[in-house]
């Protein structure tokens, strides 16, 4: 009898012979079908999924309004590339995300979050007709070959992939747990504008909201506010990458909205399309004009599936009130994981902005030291009790959770009591 494809394929030893080890998984599991915050395994084991595909899934895996818009598109028209047949779905989508954003505003869209990042910079380089770019330690802004300079939260990303991007400067992140406070983090920066690359330099400085794979740890208003300030006073462009924290998951449509400033470039990705390949740079209308005529593009971008899909993932996010929901959530699940820290000495820290909170495990809560090991039996043992989760941090000893906004306060509550289970 011959062999199913789940039989055939389905397997970690076929993954071993078939796909190179530096594409690296989390969990040794073959999902077979998902819905809202549940998947289920090829064996029918069922798993609450506090994952979400890294941050994608904010309206939960296949959302009965995107499946159908996907559906409804596919039947009409699947790709023809804006560059080459436009389609209003493209520019119905780029101006509800201006709306998102502020007036005055236009908005490009591309496949991938390095897509955005890069093309930030690119239009933030044109603009200004400089060649700087400043981020910051603990970042991840994407692993192509500019985004990947960029980033800084893990070697492993870069290895032996050099030479990476000349005019990439890196700042410290403030992180006030470690002691990078707003002050010594701002001193910092102006070091660096004052020793390696001055402000004239510049083209712009990019800036997650809350740190992503560094650490899921938020910039303090303050810094962001100085920042913006700064960035004003020099004519630089400040770009926000919220391609994991936008779309209410931290409580607010984008985390640049807790500290209250006026971003000139978004970059957007990840939970916009439900699960589809899709991203955008949102900005100020005279920065994004900026490149000429064929400086901007792809041929994947702004696919007319993708772009249905993000349509529908707007109404939802409308509809439900995703963004209160993912607030609510959010105090939920810190409130479990603010209890479980009065219970369980290693948990150093818990921190984070609405539903995109993490704790960090530490050997020792004096010294801080971080305890790798531990986090990754805690999530070894979850995913045992039905709950996948997710480690992040330059030591890989911070847990994060990212379920889906439209996951029910009773599944919360089964998360956190299958999490302290896995303390033991």
């Amino acid at each position: 009898m011959a062999l199913t494809r789940q039989e055939t394929y389905g397997s970690v030893a076929a993954r071993e012979r078939w796909v190179p080890r530096g594409l690296a998984s989390t969990h040794p599991i073959f999902i077979s079908r998902a819905e809202g915050s549940r998947v289920w395994d090829v064996d029918g084991k069922e798993y609450l999924d506090f994952c979400a595909g890294i941050g994608v899934l904010n309206v939960g895996h296949c959302h009965p309004r995107v499946v159908q818009a996907v559906r409804d598109q596919a039947s009409r028209l699947t790709h023809t590339c804006f560059q080459v047949l436009m389609y209003d779905s493209y520019v119905e989508l780029a101006a509800r995300l201006c709306a998102l954003v502020g007036p005055s505003q236009k908005a490009a869209l591309f496949t991938t979050g390095a897509e955005a990042t890069e093309n930030a910079v690119k239009i933030a380089r044109a603009h200004t007709r400089r060649s700087g770019v400043i981020a910051f330690s603990g970042a991840f802004h994407g692993r192509t070959q500019l985004a990947l300079t960029m980033t800084a939260s893990n070697p492993a990303y870069r290895q032996n992939f050099g030479p990476l991007a000349a005019e990439v400067y890196h700042a410290p992140f403030p992180d006030e747990y470690r002691g990078w406070t707003t002050d010594r983090a701002f001193g910092a920066l102006e070091d660096l504008l004052a020793t390696e690359v001055t402000p004239d330099q510049v083209a712009a400085v990019i800036i997650e909201p809350q740190l992503g794979e560094g650490g899921f740890i938020p910039a303090p208003a303050a810094f962001l506010q100085r920042l913006r300030d700064l960035t004003r006073r020099h004519g630089i462009v400040l770009i926000l990458d919220e391609v994991q924290s936008g779309f209410g998951r931290t409580g607010r449509m984008f985390g640049y909205q807790h500290a209250g400033i006026e971003p000139d470039l978004v970059a957007m990705a990840k939970s916009l399309a439900g699960g589809l390949p899709l991203s955008a740079v949102v900005g100020k209308a005279d920065m994004m004009d900026a490149p000429a005529a064929g400086g901007l593009g792809g041929t994947y971008g702004g696919n007319p599936l993708a772009c249905a899909a993000a349509l529908a993932v707007l109404d939802v996010c409308a509809e439900e009130d995703l963004v209160a929901r993912g607030a609510r959530l959010g105090a939920q699940l810190r409130d479990g994981l603010m209890a479980l820290q009065a219970r369980v000495p290693a948990i150093g820290d818990v921190r984070g902005l609405g539903a995109m909170l993490a704790i960090e495990l530490v050997t020792d809560r004096s010294t801080k030291q971080p305890d790798a090991t531990l986090a990754q039996q805690v999530i070894d043992r979850a995913r045992d009790l039905g709950l996948l989760l997710l480690k992040c941090g330059p030591h890989k000893n911070v847990v994060r959770f990212l379920p889906p906004l439209t996951t029910a306060s009773d599944d919360v509550a089964r998360g956190l009591s299958i999490l302290e289970g896995a303390f033991g």
